[in-house]
């Protein structure tokens, strides 16, 4: 279904998801390509690049954790202006507790409605993964704002969570108006957010939208004890595309289909923000700069409180939070009698 171009007035609360569906939305086991051994060098690289070129194809798998009816149901999806996506590793609770509390609550702010939905895979092997899965499926319980997919959740399945979204989203989020995608490590400012959303000129979440804390002149690091290590039997170029840097950015719901509706012709690469820039790419469009998302957090003069909240009043998004940094930093954003100057913004 179409997005609708103007965004609704109405009050009316989304359907409440559903707590107790006995409709799971499932793949079989996808099995690993053992052909892919044959590149170059294939036995020289790290086991979990090995891992990732096995299953480099796989882009189903078993949902464990569905909230098939977070948005209201694919009809009543236009009801949702920011879905609020926050990638999560099992092991992360007191994260997403501390965002359930403050930037990530539920709630309807100027007038429209915010939604939150945590992505998540699974963690270690036999008794481990089974206990962290319990784990999950009694947040859920109390929650209900968790996707939680049979894959290994790690640095380099970023862009497969992202796929995995985007699907779902097709499925039972078509019309939400705007996403923000991000770290649960970030503070994201969604009452400014909404503010900055709705001055948008004739966009209503149906013309592109993909802004951030844009990088560019990137090339892939070779580095094989690095993070962000992609050696050339992944990668071969020598450059990324302009990009926007995946600690958090803002889309349009039109973007985000734009995002998925690309991605089938488009291999998989470990690096989810690189590899959503390829998509907007292939498609013709940009990403743009936002003064007000620091991806690489904010930087205080030397002689000031770097956590003085005056310097994140007018952000859109700030990354490297712990939890408790970021529960203070909310309650003092919201503090009545909190005065800024200009100096200090």
């Amino acid at each position: 279904m179409p997005l609708q171009a103007d965004v609704r007035k109405s009050a009316i609360q989304p359907k409440p998801a559903i707590r107790n569906s006995t409709f799971k939305y499932s793949w079989p086991k996808c099995q690993q390509n053992t052909s892919a051994a044959s590149i170059p060098d294939f036995s020289s690289l790290p086991h979990h690049v090995q891992d990732f070129i096995y299953h480099r194809h796989c882009r189903h798998f078993p949902m464990i954790l569905d909230v098939p009816d977070k948005c209201g149901g694919a009809d009543g999806s236009a009801e949702v202006f920011l879905l609020l996506v926050i990638k999560s590793s099992p092991v992360n609770y007191n994260r997403r507790e501390v965002l359930r509390k403050t930037w990530a609550k539920e709630r309807l702010q100027n007038g429209v409605w915010i939604r939150r939905i945590f992505i998540s895979g699974t963690r270690g092997d036999g008794a481990e993964k089974k206990r962290l899965n319990r784990f999950l499926e009694l947040e859920q319980h109390e929650n209900n704002d968790i996707l939680q997919w049979d894959c290994v959740d790690s640095h380099y399945n970023l862009t497969l969570k992202q796929i995995l979204f985007l699907e779902w989203m097709d499925r039972n989020c078509p019309n939400v108006r705007f996403l923000m995608n991000g770290d649960d490590d970030v503070l994201a400012h969604t009452d400014n957010m909404i503010k900055y959303l709705k001055t948008l000129k004739d966009n209503g979440g149906s013309k592109h939208l993909y802004i951030g804390q844009l990088r560019i002149y990137q090339a892939p690091v070779r580095d094989r004890y690095d993070k962000y290590y992609v050696p050339f039997q992944v990668y071969e170029p020598e450059s990324y595309p302009d990009f926007i840097s995946g600690g958090g950015f803002l889309l349009s719901g039109y973007t985000a289909h734009v995002i998925y509706n690309m991605s089938h012709t488009i291999t998989i690469l470990p690096m989810d923000d690189v590899y959503i820039a390829m998509c907007v790419d292939k498609a013709g469009l940009h990403p743009e700069h936002h003064v007000g998302v620091k991806a690489f957090g904010h930087h205080a003069p030397s002689n000031a409180d770097p956590l003085d909240p005056c310097f994140f009043s007018e952000i859109l998004l700030a990354h490297g939070f712990s939890p408790l940094n970021l529960y203070l930093m909310w309650e003092s954003l919201h503090d009545p009698d909190l005065k800024c100057f200009e100096n200090v913004k």
